[in-house]
């Protein structure tokens, strides 16, 4: 018995050494064993994820945002920014004051996936690294959202001062492939370039200029969905801001555990930068230490929980270690809530769900 797994071990190595497709394929892909293919990957998810959540998701499909559309949804006085195309002269005449019309957005939107696949995305301590979390999400939401006949686009990210890929938005199954493929590529190439010979040459994430390219590229309103671990230089909040005046943006923040706590006994460990190499010596058994990194993370946690709302922006928060499914209807039943809240509805409670800050949603 024992022989013959050791003769199918051999067989599965020798043919991921060749480069030949493996008839079965991993729930979550490590960095030593090739990355599925598109289809392969969408057909996983199709059983895994979205088929729990089918008919969880169901509901008047309305949409929630304001935009070009054709049922009238509100008056408000003229902003800078606003299209003077918009003007009610009508109600400006009265008013003596520019008033502009809000229209309820017609339910085919354009969804744009603002994705970082930089090295610090990489990082995992389970089974499912962060960059593997943001594929997934993408795939779902692009599914679910092309299902309704919306369109969906791709700016994608790896650590470059430019965008690595720009898919421009479309619908359809094949178009969706693509999609998957382009981040599937992107991911596997990362994997193989990265070793510690080559820590060095790896460039540090940049979302500030990032955001700046993505309100150059995208020039009609649209759902824009920033999936990364916002593990970036200081500078992004305002392009953010910018970004979100426009457009619906959801932040898609991608966390892993070991990231707010250190595990106790650990020993002396080598840990290294993703990004910039830097290498640091420390002690996982000293009490001190591991009482520092976790002060560190919540302050990170609140200035960046901080930064989203003050930006206007709803932060959907993904664990590596949490089934993609709960979190995505734990979003969706707070962003109802605040919806229902912001119409002067009254909201069903949530139990133990976190609470709707001002300025965004937190789940």
């Amino acid at each position: 018995m024992f022989s013959w797994l050791r003769k199918k071990r051999t067989e599965a190595t020798a043919a991921a050494d060749s480069g030949q497709p493996q008839a079965v394929v991993s729930d979550t892909p490590s960095a030593n064993t090739p990355w599925p293919n598109a289809a392969q990957w969408l057909q996983r998810l199709e059983w895994t994820v979205l088929k729990r959540l089918d008919g969880q998701l169901q509901g008047d499909y309305r949409s929630l945002f304001r935009g070009s559309g054709l049922v009238l949804a509100d008056l408000r006085e003229y902003q800078a920014h606003d299209d003077v195309r918009h003007i009610d002269w009508n109600v400006t005449a009265r008013m003596q004051t520019p008033y502009v019309r809000e229209h309820q957005e017609d339910r085919e939107i354009a969804a744009w996936f603002v994705v970082d696949l930089s090295a610090s995305v990489a990082f995992g301590s389970g089974p499912t690294s962060k960059r593997q979390l943001a594929c997934s999400i993408v795939t779902v939401l692009s599914k679910l959202l092309s299902q309704h006949g919306n369109h969906v686009g791709l700016m994608l990210f790896t650590g470059q001062d430019r965008a690595h890929s720009v898919v421009p938005a479309r619908s359809g199954r094949r178009h969706l492939l693509h999609i998957v493929h382009q981040m599937l590529q992107a991911g596997q190439n990362q994997n193989q370039n990265q070793n510690p010979s080559q820590a060095q040459a790896v460039q540090t994430s940049a979302l500030g200029p990032w955001l700046m390219q993505a309100q150059s590229v995208l020039k009609r309103r649209s759902a824009v969905f920033v999936v990364s671990d916002f593990i970036s230089p200081p500078g992004w909040e305002k392009p953010l801001a910018q970004l979100a005046r426009r457009h619906e943006v959801v932040a898609v923040r991608l966390r892993d555990p070991l990231e707010m706590a250190w595990p106790d006994n650990t020993g002396m460990l080598l840990v290294q930068d993703a990004e910039s190499g830097e290498q640091l010596l420390v002690d996982g058994n000293d009490a001190a230490f591991r009482q520092r990194f976790a002060q560190h993370a919540q302050e990170r946690e609140a200035a960046l929980l901080s930064s989203l709302s003050q930006a206007g922006v709803d932060c959907l928060e993904l664990n590596t270690d949490e089934a993609l499914d709960q979190a995505l209807l734990r979003f969706a039943q707070l962003r109802k809530r605040a919806s229902q809240l912001s119409t002067g509805g009254r909201a069903a409670p949530l139990g133990s769900q976190r609470p709707v800050q001002a300025g965004g949603v937190h789940a």
